[in-house]
């Protein structure tokens, strides 16, 4: 089983950029598939963007596509999010998750462990 660990969330304001990070422990993260979620007050948690077991494939929602990139250092056992273009629209908890099968897909419940999330505010 897989712990991770989400960090650099914040508040920045419209137009700024923010990395979040997300560490895992207790066991090699090349095992599984990433993914970032985020859920917004009063909304459904959302996908925001995925990643193969070794980098190589990637693929991330309409709304974030150009904005937002999904990367992974294996060797560091840590998922990156790096945002940049923030919108307020894109405020939200941020949680990374981890796919011990091969489903590299967008639904929440296609995500087997998750960590606690991290939350990003972008003011207007």
């Amino acid at each position: 089983q897989v712990q991770l660990v989400e960090s650099g969330g914040g508040l920045v304001q419209a137009g700024d950029s923010l990395r979040l990070s997300c560490a895992a422990s207790g066991r090699a993260l090349s095992s599984y598939i990433m993914a970032w979620f985020r859920q917004a007050p009063g909304m459904e948690r959302e996908f925001v963007a995925a990643i193969s077991w070794s980098g190589g494939y990637t693929y991330a929602t309409d709304s974030v596509e150009g904005r937002f990139t999904i990367s992974r250092d294996n060797a560091k056992n840590t998922v990156y999010l790096q945002m940049n273009s923030l919108k307020p629209e894109d405020t939200a908890v941020y949680y990374c998750a981890a796919d011990r099968s091969v489903r590299f897909g967008r639904k929440s419940s296609e995500y087997d462990y998750w960590g606690q999330g991290t939350q990003v505010t972008v003011s207007s």
